[in-house]
């Protein structure tokens, strides 16, 4: 069986976990995934790391295709993705809803969990900055090098976690409250392209095909992702 390497941002395991499984049973072509946030993917590509196909944030494809390591033609935005927060399961939901209630229940929390690498702890850090709250929350939050914030949620270390939505539901035992307030942030978009040196063109541009065509939304909006 073929196998085409992919690497791809966190934000889309949740979707890639059941399209993958179905494009292999329509194409018998086997996809061998790897996740990590955006940064350490770019990382590991300009260290040389071998892979045929991989989905980035809209910015982060743009710098791979500027250095020639992504194909131009066919490059494709696959979704977009909102930052949420999230409390642990039967915890109450806290007013999210306006910038001020926000404000209110980023102070009011114990200690609140973002990323490091990850497209949206770097959006949360500059929001927090920007609402004048930086040094309060980062007093006492807890900061996650790589992988989903909600898990701290689980383990009691945060009361809050911040992330894209699509990450956040990659956790048992979580609830989202929702995104954060759409006026305050710009969504990430993630996006697809071949490797300039892929082994497997052929069948990665099949798989690119697949993961831009319509068939697909209804598994991206399930996984909290907006085709």
């Amino acid at each position: 069986m073929e196998t085409v390497r992919m690497l791809s941002t966190l934000g889309l395991m949740g979707a890639m976990r059941s399209l993958a499984s179905a494009f292999e049973t329509a194409t018998g072509i086997h996809v061998d995934a790897d996740y990590a946030p955006t940064l350490a993917l770019l990382k590991r590509l300009r260290a040389g790391e071998p892979a045929d196909l991989v989905i980035l944030t809209r910015e982060g494809l743009d710098e791979m295709i500027g250095e020639g390591r992504v194909v131009a033609d066919g490059a494709k935005d696959l979704a977009r993705s909102y930052v949420g927060l999230a409390v642990r399961a039967g915890a109450a939901h806290p007013d999210i809803g306006s910038e001020a209630a926000l404000r209110k229940t980023l102070l009011a929390a114990r200690s609140i969990a973002y990323s490091r690498l990850g497209a949206s702890g770097v959006y949360f850090a500059q929001l927090i900055v920007r609402m004048e709250i930086a040094a309060e929350i980062n007093a006492t939050a807890t900061v996650v090098e790589q992988g989903f914030t909600a898990e701290r949620l689980v383990t009691g270390e945060a009361d809050l976690a911040v992330q894209q939505i699509s990450e956040l539901k990659q956790v048992e035992g979580i609830e989202v409250i929702g995104p954060i307030p759409h006026e305050l942030q710009t969504p990430a978009v993630f996006s697809a392209g071949r490797i300039a040196s892929a082994g497997h063109a052929a069948a990665a541009d099949r798989l690119l095909r697949y993961l831009a065509s319509p068939e697909v939304i209804p598994v991206l909006r399930q996984s909290g992702l907006e085709p």
